[in-house]
Parts: C-alpha cells; sequence; structure tokens
C-alpha cells in the first residue's frame, strides 16, 4: 500500500524532474522525448547511449543534463591513445610517503561523459565494466566504492566507422538504454538558430536540482509499484528476442531488469505510483534494440533491431487490470480505471 509519505515523495518528484527538464529542453530544442528517456535513466539509476549522426547535439545533451544537476561532473574525450588507468586512475609511489598513492581517475564523478566512446581501444572500454555494472573499480587489489548518484552517458557516431572500436556486446548491454536525438524540425532548427547565434546557451545553465535530491528521487522510484501482470509481460517481451527468427543474440536478464526499472522511472515522471503496460511499450524499443543482433539474412534484407522490437510488441498480448491479456495496442486499457495523472 502506498503511503502518505510516498505520495509526498513522486509529488517531489515530477516537481524537481519538471525544473530539470526545462533546464535541459532550453538547450536542446524540439526533443521533448528525448530530454525525457535521459531522466527516466538518471532515476532508474541506468547509463545512457547516445548515438546519431554528427552535429545533432549528442554532446551537450549530456553536458546539459550533467550541468542541470549539481553534483561533480567528467567529461572524458576517448580517443585510440587513451589508456585504462586514464578512466580508473592509477597507484603513483609517494617518495616523502614511502608509499603508493592512489590518484582516482575521471570515472570517480558522479556523472561522467564519454564522448565518442567508440574511438577508445577494446582494452580502454572495458575499463568501464566494472564501474558501470557494480559502481566500483579495482586498483592492485584494492576496491574503491564510486560516488551516489552514479551515471555514465556516453555518445558515439555510427555512421563514420573509420578508426572506430565497435562497443562490445558485454558494454552495450550495460547502458539502459538508446536514444537517437535526430534532426531538428524546421521551426526548431530556426529557434536554434537565434538561441545559439550569439553564445553557447551552456554557458548560461545553473544546476536546478542537487545530487541529495536525485537519491531521493530514486529512492522514491523504487516504491513505485508494479503488478505481476506487468512483470510477466516484460518477461515475455524479452523472452521473445530469444527465439526471434531475425535475431542471433536476444536480450538478456539484465536486459528485463532494466525494462523494469525504466518503466518504474516512467510512471513516476507521470506522477503514478503505478506501472502499467504503456510504461513497458513506450520504452521497449529504447532498451532492447541496442542490445540484439540481427542475423546475416536479417542485415541482407535490411531489418534492423528496432524494427524487431516493433514486431515482437505487436504480436505480444498485453495484460488489463482484471488479470486477463487482450491484443495488441491495447495497453491503455489496464488503467482505464484509474484516476487521472499530471504527465510531464
Amino acid at each position: 500500500m502506498t503511503t502518505y509519505d510516498d505520495r509526498a515523495s513522486l509529488t517531489d518528484l515530477t516537481t524537481t524532474a519538471e525544473r530539470v527538464r526545462r533546464s535541459v529542453e532550453s538547450v536542446i530544442e524540439g526533443k521533448p522525448e528525448v530530454v525525457r528517456l535521459s531522466l527516466t535513466v538518471l532515476l532508474a539509476e541506468g547509463h545512457l547511449l547516445i548515438e546519431d549522426v554528427p552535429g545533432v547535439g549528442k554532446t551537450m545533451l549530456a553536458k546539459a543534463l550533467a550541468r542541470s544537476v549539481d553534483c561533480t561532473v567528467r567529461r572524458i574525450q576517448f580517443t585510440p591513445d587513451l589508456l585504462p588507468s586514464d578512466i580508473t586512475g592509477v597507484s603513483i609511489y609517494d617518495q616523502q610517503r614511502r608509499d603508493f598513492e592512489f590518484k582516482p581517475g575521471a570515472i570517480f564523478a558522479q556523472i561522467v561523459i564519454g564522448d565518442e566512446i567508440n574511438r577508445a581501444s577494446p582494452k580502454t572500454q572495458s575499463a568501464l565494466l566494472e564501474s558501470m555494472e557494480e559502481r566500483q573499480v579495482t586498483i592492485d587489489g584494492q576496491t574503491y566504492e564510486l560516488p551516489s548518484p552514479f551515471m555514465v552517458v556516453a555518445t558515439q557516431n555510427p555512421v563514420e566507422m573509420e578508426g572506430t572500436y565497435p562497443l562490445p556486446e558485454a558494454q552495450r548491454d550495460r547502458f539502459m538504454a538508446r536514444v537517437s536525438i535526430g534532426y531538428p524540425s524546421a521551426d526548431a532548427e530556426f529557434q536554434m538558430l537565434d538561441v545559439h547565434g550569439a553564445a553557447s546557451p551552456l554557458d548560461d545553465l545553473q544546476p536546478v536540482a542537487h545530487a541529495h535530491d536525485i537519491l531521493k528521487l530514486i529512492d522514491a522510484v523504487r516504491t513505485v509499484h508494479v503488478a505481476d501482470a506487468i512483470r510477466r509481460y516484460a518477461v515475455e517481451l524479452v523472452s521473445a528476442t530469444r527465439t526471434h527468427p531475425d535475431l542471433r543474440l536476444g536480450a538478456s536478464p539484465r536486459a528485463t531488469l532494466h525494462l523494469l526499472r525504466a518503466a518504474k522511472a516512467s510512471a513516476a515522471l507521470s506522477g503514478r505510483d503505478y506501472a502499467l503496460p504503456d510504461d513497458v511499450q513506450a520504452l521497449a524499443v529504447a532498451v532492447l534494440a541496442h542490445r540484439l543482433l540481427p542475423t546475416a539474412q536479417a542485415q541482407l534484407n535490411r531489418r534492423t533491431s528496432e524494427q524487431v522490437v516493433r514486431d515482437i510488441l505487436q504480436r505480444t498480448s498485453v495484460p488489463t487490470a482484471e488479470g486477463r491479456t487482450v491484443q495488441p495496442g491495447a495497453a491503455a486499457a489496464y488503467g482505464a480505471q484509474q484516476p487521472g495523472v499530471r504527465r510531464l
């Protein structure tokens, strides 16, 4: 049962998230769904992969999100000569103390921006694996905890493949969601010329939330209720990727967990203390597609992972509030008897 304190926390969540959303959208015009997904990943304790063509604002989105929250931020420019120790840190011998002293690397921040992550070697990319999954770093047998909240926002360019190293499946699976910003509309691009023409709006961006506020919001997201029928629905969606004929690698159990966490965060951003099948459906492509590997035949037929996930959504029955299942596309029936809520 939801308590009064839980409801108050969700009210605070929508208020604080609205401030962060407005702050980020003052820099990224015309992309409200991308900003909302970024907030969803932050509150779900996940990591975000921004993949798109050059010049659409990938790094600017990451910087705007980081500057909107008053927490420690480090930016890593991934290059072929970047070493793992540049990310995790290194132990240096102190001659005065006659002992080794650990110098933390760039990963020791609450929001880490990894720019062009696929330009570093696989050895350097693997330095992020432990920190992204376990939120800790082990150097010379010593384990160091990372600060909370902790989020990696990485960018990569999918079209300029020369001199790049594709992310291994183990690392792609650690990103909760992948988002593509896309080109702005003509009106948004015209407005961008006015806003960005004289100076970068990032220069005037001030924090609108503190790190401890984000921690409270994360705790509030954890209280969101998810019915067994919706949990089963998420499992069925992920399981379908493992048997689909167009895929040679389906989604992992970690993907199921990420999908459920993201659905809870999306429900909280909508002002609800319960998740709907709509939340799962809306996030399925962003959470699952980047983890899937199409077969060679599917690639020849130009079938993308996103198309496969949408196909699975169309074929999987949707649960209702009464515990029955209905045909795909009727997810709203689950919340038909629920009171109206405010959505960011």
